[in-house]
Protein backbone atom coordinates (compact mmCIF):
# COMPACT_ATOMS: atom_id res chain seq x y z
CA UNK A 1 0.00 0.00 0.00
CA UNK A 2 2.85 2.44 -0.66
CA UNK A 3 2.79 5.36 -3.04
CA UNK A 4 4.80 4.69 -6.24
CA UNK A 5 7.84 6.76 -5.24
CA UNK A 6 8.15 5.18 -1.78
CA UNK A 7 7.60 1.72 -3.26
CA UNK A 8 10.50 2.21 -5.68
CA UNK A 9 12.76 3.39 -2.85
CA UNK A 10 11.83 0.38 -0.72
CA UNK A 11 12.38 -2.02 -3.62
CA UNK A 12 15.83 -0.48 -4.28
CA UNK A 13 16.73 -0.92 -0.59
CA UNK A 14 15.64 -4.57 -0.61
CA UNK A 15 17.58 -5.19 -3.85
CA UNK A 16 20.73 -3.58 -2.38
CA UNK A 17 20.49 -5.71 0.77
CA UNK A 18 19.90 -8.83 -1.32
CA UNK A 19 22.92 -8.02 -3.52
CA UNK A 20 25.00 -7.68 -0.36
CA UNK A 21 24.11 -11.27 0.58
CA UNK A 22 21.61 -10.40 3.29
CA UNK A 23 18.56 -12.56 3.92
CA UNK A 24 15.26 -10.71 3.90
CA UNK A 25 11.91 -12.17 4.86
CA UNK A 26 9.24 -10.30 2.95
CA UNK A 27 5.52 -10.78 3.50
CA UNK A 28 3.34 -9.36 0.77
CA UNK A 29 0.01 -9.78 -0.98
CA UNK A 30 1.49 -8.22 -4.13
CA UNK A 31 2.64 -11.02 -6.40
CA UNK A 32 4.48 -8.58 -8.71
CA UNK A 33 6.55 -7.48 -5.72
CA UNK A 34 7.35 -11.06 -4.72
CA UNK A 35 8.22 -11.99 -8.30
CA UNK A 36 10.65 -9.12 -8.63
CA UNK A 37 12.29 -9.11 -5.20
CA UNK A 38 12.34 -12.70 -3.99
CA UNK A 39 14.73 -15.55 -4.70
CA UNK A 40 12.28 -18.04 -3.15
CA UNK A 41 8.55 -17.69 -2.66
CA UNK A 42 6.15 -19.56 -0.41
CA UNK A 43 2.48 -19.27 -1.37
CA UNK A 44 0.25 -19.51 1.68
CA UNK A 45 -3.51 -20.09 1.57
CA UNK A 46 -5.66 -20.21 4.70
CA UNK A 47 -2.52 -20.39 6.86
CA UNK A 48 -0.98 -23.35 5.02
CA UNK A 49 1.99 -23.32 2.64
CA UNK A 50 0.75 -24.71 -0.66
CA UNK A 51 3.79 -24.01 -2.86
CA UNK A 52 7.47 -23.19 -2.44
CA UNK A 53 10.13 -22.41 -5.03
CA UNK A 54 11.78 -19.72 -7.06
CA UNK A 55 9.41 -17.41 -8.94
CA UNK A 56 10.54 -19.01 -12.20
CA UNK A 57 9.92 -22.56 -10.89
CA UNK A 58 6.46 -21.68 -9.63
CA UNK A 59 5.49 -20.00 -12.90
CA UNK A 60 6.85 -22.97 -14.88
CA UNK A 61 4.70 -25.28 -12.74
CA UNK A 62 1.65 -23.88 -14.55
CA UNK A 63 2.73 -25.76 -17.65
CA UNK A 64 1.85 -22.75 -19.81
CA UNK A 65 3.74 -19.57 -20.58
CA UNK A 66 0.71 -17.35 -21.23
CA UNK A 67 -2.72 -16.55 -19.88
CA UNK A 68 -5.75 -15.59 -21.95
CA UNK A 69 -8.39 -13.83 -19.89
CA UNK A 70 -11.79 -12.55 -20.99
CA UNK A 71 -15.33 -11.81 -19.87
CA UNK A 72 -18.46 -13.53 -21.13
CA UNK A 73 -21.97 -12.19 -20.63
CA UNK A 74 -24.81 -14.67 -20.65
CA UNK A 75 -24.52 -18.44 -20.52
CA UNK A 76 -21.06 -19.78 -19.68
CA UNK A 77 -19.95 -22.78 -21.80
CA UNK A 78 -18.99 -25.93 -19.93
CA UNK A 79 -15.34 -26.29 -18.89
CA UNK A 80 -14.74 -29.04 -21.47
CA UNK A 81 -15.50 -26.55 -24.22
CA UNK A 82 -12.35 -24.62 -23.28
CA UNK A 83 -10.10 -27.46 -22.10
CA UNK A 84 -10.53 -29.30 -25.41
CA UNK A 85 -9.05 -26.43 -27.44
CA UNK A 86 -5.52 -26.78 -28.83
CA UNK A 87 -2.91 -25.22 -26.55
CA UNK A 88 -5.16 -24.88 -23.47
CA UNK A 89 -3.31 -26.26 -20.44
CA UNK A 90 -5.74 -25.15 -17.71
CA UNK A 91 -9.11 -23.46 -17.26
CA UNK A 92 -10.30 -21.26 -14.38
CA UNK A 93 -13.78 -19.79 -14.49
CA UNK A 94 -16.05 -17.79 -12.26
CA UNK A 95 -19.44 -16.23 -12.95
CA UNK A 96 -18.31 -14.16 -15.94
CA UNK A 97 -14.51 -14.42 -16.23
CA UNK A 98 -12.51 -17.15 -17.96
CA UNK A 99 -8.73 -17.55 -17.55
CA UNK A 100 -7.03 -20.02 -19.86
CA UNK A 101 -3.47 -21.19 -19.31
CA UNK A 102 -2.18 -21.23 -22.86
CA UNK A 103 0.88 -22.58 -24.62
CA UNK A 104 1.34 -21.58 -27.34
CA UNK A 105 -1.04 -18.64 -27.23
CA UNK A 106 -1.13 -18.37 -31.04
CA UNK A 107 -2.90 -21.77 -31.15
CA UNK A 108 -5.40 -20.90 -28.43
CA UNK A 109 -6.67 -17.55 -29.71
CA UNK A 110 -7.95 -18.65 -33.15
CA UNK A 111 -9.62 -21.76 -31.68
CA UNK A 112 -11.16 -19.72 -28.87
CA UNK A 113 -12.55 -17.02 -31.13
CA UNK A 114 -13.91 -19.54 -33.65
CA UNK A 115 -15.52 -21.64 -30.92
CA UNK A 116 -17.14 -18.64 -29.29
CA UNK A 117 -18.36 -17.35 -32.66
CA UNK A 118 -20.01 -20.74 -33.37
CA UNK A 119 -21.97 -20.30 -30.14
CA UNK A 120 -22.67 -16.63 -30.93
CA UNK A 121 -20.73 -15.52 -27.86
CA UNK A 122 -18.62 -12.37 -27.91
CA UNK A 123 -15.73 -12.11 -25.44
CA UNK A 124 -15.32 -8.82 -23.65
CA UNK A 125 -12.08 -7.35 -22.31
CA UNK A 126 -9.94 -10.04 -23.98
CA UNK A 127 -6.36 -9.85 -22.69
CA UNK A 128 -3.26 -12.00 -22.95
CA UNK A 129 -0.14 -11.84 -20.82
CA UNK A 130 2.88 -13.87 -19.86
CA UNK A 131 2.23 -16.09 -16.86
CA UNK A 132 2.97 -14.51 -13.46
CA UNK A 133 3.00 -15.47 -9.79
CA UNK A 134 -0.55 -14.15 -9.55
CA UNK A 135 -1.57 -16.72 -12.15
CA UNK A 136 0.12 -19.40 -10.03
CA UNK A 137 -1.84 -18.24 -6.98
CA UNK A 138 -5.13 -18.31 -8.89
CA UNK A 139 -4.35 -21.74 -10.34
CA UNK A 140 -3.49 -23.16 -6.91
CA UNK A 141 -6.32 -21.58 -4.94
CA UNK A 142 -8.96 -21.08 -7.63
CA UNK A 143 -9.45 -17.44 -6.69
CA UNK A 144 -7.90 -13.99 -6.83
CA UNK A 145 -6.20 -12.56 -3.75
CA UNK A 146 -9.13 -10.25 -3.00
CA UNK A 147 -11.81 -12.98 -3.24
CA UNK A 148 -12.97 -14.86 -0.13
Amino acid sequence: GLDPQTRRQLWELVERLRSAGKTIVLTTHYMEEAERLCDRVAIVDHGRRIALGTPRELIASLGAGHVVEFQLDGEMPEEGFFSGMPGVRGVHRNASTVRLQADPVHDVLPALLAGLAERRLVPGELRTHSATLEDVFVALTGRHLRDD
